[in-house]
């Protein structure tokens, strides 16, 4: 399970160094699957999440367009990466731009994966949402799940 929240910075070649705790809690350290992530992230999962999330996409029908341009978008935007010998990923450089995350990143685990997001976008995110922190943990029902 991933959990924290971690400020790194990208080198000169997009990559990324995980953090200690991220890194322990993958299975299986030597690929990651990145895709696009809600509300402006990249998310992150190793290959036992990924191929959890995969059988979840099979279960959704085609046969409706939100569905069909809901799988279109997140499959299409899957990279498999290689994490290096020292725990760094590649970020390529036309999903950066992409998704608009700069040199500065925070990294958060959010349970079954985590997510990379630009800084500053997380930051004014993160400030939006903890102002309504108490009615969003209000409006849960564990038996939505």
């Amino acid at each position: 399970m991933f959990f924290g929240s971690y400020e790194h910075t990208l080198d000169d070649k997009g990559r990324l160094l995980l953090p200690k705790k991220i890194k322990e809690g993958l299975i299986d350290s030597s690929f990651l699957y990145i895709l696009k992530g809600f509300e402006g992230c990249l998310s992150v999962y190793g290959k036992e999440e990924f191929v959890k999330l995969t059988k979840e996409c099979e279960s959704i029908s085609f046969n409706k367009k939100n569905s069909r341009t809901y799988l279109r978008l997140v499959l299409s935007s899957v990279v498999e990466l290689n994490v290096d010998k020292i725990g760094r990923i590649q970020l390529p450089t036309q999903i950066l731009n992409k998704y608009q995350i700069g040199k500065q990143v925070t990294i958060i685990g959010v349970g079954d994966h985590f997510e990379i997001w630009d800084l500053n976008k997380f930051n004014d995110y993160q400030t939006e949402a903890n102002e309504h922190f108490e009615e969003i943990a209000e409006s849960l029902d564990k038996n939505d799940e």
